[in-house]
Parts: structure tokens; C-alpha cells; sequence
């Protein structure tokens, strides 16, 4: 068998996104209406993921044999320092009912989608998986950080007490159709284009938080989906497995390129005053791209399709 030879198919079986209707999970639900099988939604009026009784009886339900674990409370920088309660209680109740209730019907393969800030704030670049709780976290998103760590020890410990085939996945910064694009509670990309169509529309100058020196790595999520149908596919491992495109750009930089692609070469305006948050943040990607996978969206043409 190579590398690139499946373990595992999806062909005839129930599939089931959590948040379907999120950004990552509509984008998995587009790459999955090319794969032949049956894929489960459900909406959030009709089960409270928090609710681990209705989840359960869900469950039990629509018997799904594999679970792709996109539903998550996020939000940038601002939304995790005015609700930190809600993003580490949330997090850690979705986590645990789907977990729990996998486990219960007995899901063949569940990937749980994590995020790159459970890496410490100060660590080694390209990030390793390795480097997983060796520091202290960013302040500005600790809460959520922690519900996802959370989640990856969840799967670990579901894979060594009972066997069941779990699996973590850490995106890079995500951006694409579908994104949050308050500006109270998106991440960086999609604010950006935001100002900048606003800046178009007024003629103003386009304002970024923080001196605008932190480097970013931003991953199209229709990559994300594809990287996430690869592993499902390819990988059965306990450790966290990193998903990123590789490549970084400053955010003062990253402002330029949303303006160009907008159509608007504003005056762009930093407040050092507010958080610049971790100062670099690029994954080591080397052991997805060791399972033949690589991104396909470069970043501007992402900007543009967003």
C-alpha cells in the first residue's frame, strides 16, 4: 500500500456534519456531494448541540457511521475577550455530547476540527504538532483554546479506552463563502474585507487592530474541507494532525492585498493600542503533505472568491 492509498472509504456510508451550516461545515458539504454517500444535517432549532440528551437520542436515531465535528462556537479576538464564559462552556458541552454519543452507536470515524491557537503564544515556527501544551497559551482566546485542547484529549482518550477510531485536525486560520463578517465577532480576514469594501464605499482610510506586524497563515476552507476528506480517507493516528497552506503574510500586508483585490488602495491606519495578538503563526504541515495532500487556492484568488 502507498501512502496515498485509502484505509478507510466513505462510499455507502451515513455521514454526518455537525454545523452544517458554519463556514467549514457548508464547505464540507460541498466537497461531500461529490463522494457516494449519504450525508446527515440536522438544524440547530431542531438539536441543541449542548444538550447531550437530545444529542444522544439523536444519535441513536440516524445511526450516522461517520462524524465530521465542524459545529463550534468561534469567533476573533474581540467576541473571545467579551464572552469568554461562552466560548469555553459551549465548546466543551458540543465536544462531550458528540463525543459521547459516537461512541454510544458506535461511529466507525469521527474528526474533530480543532484550531491553531492551542499552541502556545511563544513557540517554535513552523509550528510541529509536537509543540502541543509545551507553553502558555495567548491570553486573548485562552478560553477557547482550552475547550479545544479539550476535544483533542477527548478523541485521544476515546481511541485508547475504547478503540473507537478518532481523529483531531488543527486548520490554520480559515477564510472563505460563509465567514462572520461582524466585525464585533469575525477573525481577521474577514473583517478585513469588510473594511475594505466599506472603505471603498466612503472613500476612508481602512483601519487595522495592533501595529500590524503579526504574521498570519490563512487556508481557503474549501481546502480545509478537501484536507478534511483526505484525512477521513488516509489517516488513523492519535496525535493532532496540522492543516495549513504553508505560507505566511503580515497583517499590515495582508490589508494591502484585501484592498487591491476590493479595488481600494486606502490609506490603511494601525492602533497600536489594541492586541496584536500572537506575534508568528505558521503550521508545520509536512505530515499532511506526507499523506499527498496540498492546498489548492492560492490566497488572493480565495480573497477574490470570498
Amino acid at each position: 500500500m502507498t501512502l496515498r492509498d485509502p484505509i478507510y472509504s466513505l462510499a455507502g456510508k451515513r455521514v454526518w456534519v455537525a454545523g452544517h451550516k458554519g463556514m467549514v461545515g457548508s464547505a464540507l458539504l460541498r466537497r461531500l456531494a461529490s463522494e457516494p454517500c449519504e450525508v446527515l444535517t440536522v438544524e440547530r432549532s431542531e438539536l441543541d448541540l449542548t444538550d447531550q440528551r437530545a444529542v444522544l437520542g439523536w444519535m441513536h436515531n440516524h445511526r450516522p457511521q461517520v462524524v465530521f465535528m465542524a459545529a463550534a462556537r468561534v469567533g476573533g479576538i474581540r467576541a473571545n475577550a467579551l464572552r469568554p464564559v461562552d466560548f469555553l462552556r459551549d465548546n466543551l458541552l458540543i465536544q462531550t455530547a458528540v463525543f459521547t454519543g459516537a461512541e454510544s452507536v458506535g461511529v466507525e470515524k469521527l474528526l474533530f476540527l480543532g484550531s491553531s491557537c492551542i499552541y502556545p503564544k511563544h513557540t517554535p515556527q513552523p509550528i510541529p504538532e509536537q509543540a502541543l501544551l509545551t507553553g502558555a497559551l495567548e491570553p486573548t482566546n485562552e478560553g477557547y483554546a482550552l475547550a479545544k485542547i479539550t476535544g483533542i484529549t477527548l478523541a485521544q482518550a476515546y481511541r485508547r479506552q475504547f478503540g473507537c477510531d478518532f481523529i483531531s485536525a488543527m486548520p490554520t486560520n480559515l477564510y472563505g463563502p460563509g465567514d462572520n463578517f461582524d466585525l464585533v465577532g469575525s477573525h481577521v480576514l474577514a473583517a478585513l474585507i469588510r473594511k475594505a469594501h466599506e472603505a471603498k464605499q466612503t472613500g476612508g482610510p481602512l483601519e487595522i487592530w495592533g501595529t500590524g506586524s503579526p504574521r498570519r497563515e490563512f487556508l481557503y476552507v474549501d481546502d480545509c474541507a478537501d484536507a478534511c476528506i483526505h484525512l477521513m480517507q488516509h489517516y488513523s493516528d492519535d496525535m493532532p494532525i496540522n492543516v495549513g497552506s504553508g505560507e505566511e503574510i503580515s497583517i499590515l500586508d495582508l490589508a494591502r492585498l484585501v484592498g487591491e483585490v476590493v479595488g481600494w488602495r486606502a490609506e490603511i491606519l494601525t492602533d497600536s493600542t489594541l492586541p496584536d495578538g500572537t506575534p508568528r503563526k505558521l503550521l508545520d504541515s509536512a505530515r499532511l503533505r506526507s499523506l499527498g495532500w496540498t492546498p489548492t487556492v492560492a490566497l488572493r484568488e480565495g480573497i477574490a472568491r470570498t
